[in-house]
């Protein structure tokens, strides 16, 4: 019978707890006393899951109480890691989305030299990988898709080695200035 009351009171505290914590960290919504009503509907359950045993058994009280405190906690502190875990997703960084956009601009440039036939053949260095130039172009793609994604690196900087590697293979390629990332016509 406590085993019941205790995952009723387990299962209650975490509800109320992770309810109340968004409440008073992201607002209360558009009703004025949430908060109130949350933490009642709460205590509906955790009151009784830890009064029934404490009247069965005096000692259960305390348990109860002391289960209560450690649920509170350990909910706590998962928030706290769950929200750490999400702040360090590289979407969330600091100018993630300029730097998708740099990044994407930069692909699309590049991707003129693989799709448009005529740049194609005016300019092959561009998709061979041989060329010195053009093998720093590919790692530094690779490099700056893995920092997309992965938390702790520098995306930006990858970023702007991949734009500095585009300008060298083109350089190398002989593309004239104001030529590239221009599709022909037709």
């Amino acid at each position: 019978m406590m085993v019941m009351w205790g995952l009723a009171l387990v299962l209650a505290t975490v509800a109320t707890t992770i309810v109340l914590q968004r409440k008073l960290t992201r607002g209360r919504g558009p009703e004025p006393d949430t908060i109130f009503w949350d933490a009642f509907a709460g205590l509906v359950v955790v009151v009784p899951a830890i009064v029934v045993p404490a009247v069965q058994w005096a000692p259960a009280g305390l348990v109860m109480l002391a289960l209560t405190a450690a649920t509170v906690a350990a909910t706590l502190a998962a928030i706290r890691k769950v929200e750490r875990i999400r702040a360090a997703e590289p979407r969330r960084r600091t100018g993630f989305a300029d730097d998708a956009t740099w990044h994407q601009a930069l692909l699309t440039k590049w991707r003129t030299y693989e799709l448009d036939p005529a740049f194609a053949i005016d300019f092959p260095a561009m998709s061979d990988v041989r060329v010195p130039e053009t093998a720093a172009l590919t790692q530094a793609m690779r490099e700056a898709e893995h920092c997309k994604v992965t938390a702790g690196t520098d995306y930006r900087a990858a970023v702007e080695r991949l734009a500095q590697a585009l300008a060298a293979a083109e350089r190398a390629a002989g593309v004239p200035a104001g030529t590239a990332g221009t599709p022909s016509a037709g």
